[in-house]
């Protein structure tokens, strides 16, 4: 059954802009929109990753594909009038924090200036409903402390990319406020929220520096993976998890208009926050003759303790995470293996998506 609220004859023909559907979350995402029935416009660069699921899952079949950087601001105001698109969601970003690291400069160009240049077409272009603007769990100043972040704490980022993402909350509260505000929705008929989820686990992420695709990698490779921090503790959620509650959220803010804006976070159960080294020990469970594992500290900062308080989505949207972190798990395994036995790789991911969709939210 679908979560609660959810309808899926409500995506039926509608118009959605999807900034970076040629990425992991871009991609699961694309194919679920075109299962509902939605007419899906992609605007992106070409895939980030080599192989990448855009291509293994032939999603491209699924979306008109603009190409197109964001930082070009003429290139996405001229997509923008050519869709009309009555919703956008935006997930384009420089997602990885080592890389953010390597190039600030382009982690913040991309991420920050990405931002408001949507902010600015939708403004500019108008007749967009609903818009979600995604960031990440690490927008939050972290202190390390043992309490989930709720979406009213401090922003801060210690790193180039989690501080990218604070900037752009920041963005989004400054354009709500000052062109968007929920008083005068009468005039611009726009809802605008922001989405912070989990650590997003899943078949198809090729990035590098990502727990679960390094793991993969290296026993792929018959070596033992390297951990950074085995100890490190954060909210770990199938990348499903948080596209139900983009979906979910984007909905309603068609539907109900400004009640429902402002910043929503999308995290796992309490029992799903687990450590690094617990999480790659039990997907080692699932892999014959396993090399192991090898600790190697890192001079670079990462934050050590991150849980997410989801109660506002809970409450207010009735989304709830599906899948346990074990099933989550299962499933990274099992699509990694069909990719791997050369299965058909789009039937394995539309297969995982409708088995999401029928399982039972818990109580």
């Amino acid at each position: 059954m679908e979560g609660v609220g959810m309808n899926n004859a409500f995506w039926q023909g509608k118009r959605v802009l999807l900034t970076g559907h040629t990425g992991f979350k871009g991609s699961w995402l694309s194919l679920w929109l075109q299962q509902l029935g939605a007419e899906v416009h992609g605007y992106a660069l070409p895939p980030p990753t080599q192989p990448s699921l855009y291509e293994l899952a032939k999603v491209a079949g699924d979306v008109h594909h603009h190409g197109g950087d964001l930082r070009d601001l003429p290139r996405l105001q001229a997509v923008f009038a050519e869709v009309q698109p009555q919703l956008v969601l935006h997930l384009a970003a420089q997602p990885l924090v080592r890389d953010s690291y390597r190039d600030p400069i382009g982690t913040y160009t991309s991420n920050l200036n990405g931002t408001l240049h949507v902010l600015e077409a939708v403004r500019q272009q108008g007749g967009v409903r609903s818009l979600v603007l995604v960031t990440t769990d690490k927008v939050y100043a972290n202190r390390e402390w043992l309490w989930p972040y709720r979406e009213d704490e401090p922003l801060g980022g210690h790193d180039p990319y989690s501080s990218s993402k604070a900037c752009c909350e920041l963005l989004a509260q400054s354009y709500a406020a000052s062109f968007f505000n929920p008083a005068r929705y009468g005039e611009h008929g726009l809802a605008l929220a922001t989405a912070r989820a989990g650590n997003v686990l899943g078949g198809g992420d090729f990035a590098r520096d990502r727990l679960i695709p390094d793991c993969l990698a290296a026993w792929q490779a018959g070596q033992p993976v390297v951990l950074r921090h085995p100890q490190a503790v954060r909210p770990w959620q199938h990348v499903l998890e948080p596209l139900a509650g983009y979906l979910l959220l984007a909905e309603r803010l068609y539907n109900e208009g400004p009640a429902l804006a402002g910043a929503w976070n999308f995290g796992p159960a309490e029992q799903d926050m687990r450590p690094v080294g617990e999480v790659v020990s039990q997907l080692a469970q699932a892999w014959p003759a396993c090399p192991g594992v090898q600790q190697q500290p890192s001079d670079l900062h990462e934050a050590g303790l991150l849980r997410l308080d989801s109660t506002r989505a809970h409450r207010l949207l009735g989304w709830q995470p599906r899948w346990s972190l074990s099933q989550c798990l299962q499933a990274t395994m099992a699509w990694h293996q069909a990719w791997q036995g050369g299965e058909d790789v789009r039937a394995v991911c539309l297969t995982q998506l409708a088995a999401y969709r029928e399982a039972a939210c818990p109580n």
